[in-house]
């Protein structure tokens, strides 16, 4: 008898379990949160079955998801690592200019990470973000490994909720009203 033997969530995998979880918080009114698709151009169509075989990005995507939580803006990327070390050159420029930008508009940004080896999914505030992106760009490193996180953002599990991050984005805001 053969083991079944995980590679953990693959990215399209996350995505499923965020929309998922999107769509519950929608259907309880609690958020409206939609996945933005990364525009593309198709090269080569396969006609007969209907697939793009071969396309390339049209522009700069911004974040994976945007949307409103109880009247708030919100805009997040979902990122998956392997390792204790999160590179931060799987996040771009734009996306952080982007996340700072909403956030000037009164909106939340973060960052939803889930830590494969862990089986955990971490939400990493804005501010978090900013403070590991000015190290780097101040010449420090250009990572930040999972000890260095808060621990109280990690997300626990819930019965109902595969990705149940609005409980850390209440602590999140509850902390800028202290």
């Amino acid at each position: 008898m053969s083991t079944w033997k995980t590679r953990g969530l693959r990215g399209s995998t996350l995505e499923d379990l965020i929309n998922r979880t999107n769509e519950k918080y929608s259907e309880n009114g609690l958020a409206l949160i939609q996945k933005i698709p990364t525009p593309i151009t198709p090269i080569n169509i396969d006609k007969e079955h209907r697939h793009i075989t071969l396309a390339y990005f049209d522009q700069k995507s911004t974040v994976d998801y945007i949307g409103a939580v109880q009247g708030i803006p919100v805009c997040f990327d979902a990122k998956e690592c392997a390792a204790d070390t999160f590179a931060l050159q799987n996040i771009h420029e734009h996306q952080v200019e982007f996340m700072k930008k909403l956030e000037i508009q009164g909106g939340i940004s973060f960052l939803l990470i889930y830590y494969s080896h862990r089986d955990l999914f971490y939400y990493l505030s804005l501010k978090q973000l900013l403070g590991f992106w000015e190290r780097a760009l101040g010449g420090g490193r250009k990572s930040f490994r999972f000890d260095e996180l808060d621990p109280e953002y990690c997300i626990p599990k819930k019965h109902g909720i595969l990705v149940p991050y609005l409980d850390m984005l209440k602590m999140d805001l509850e902390s800028r009203e202290e």
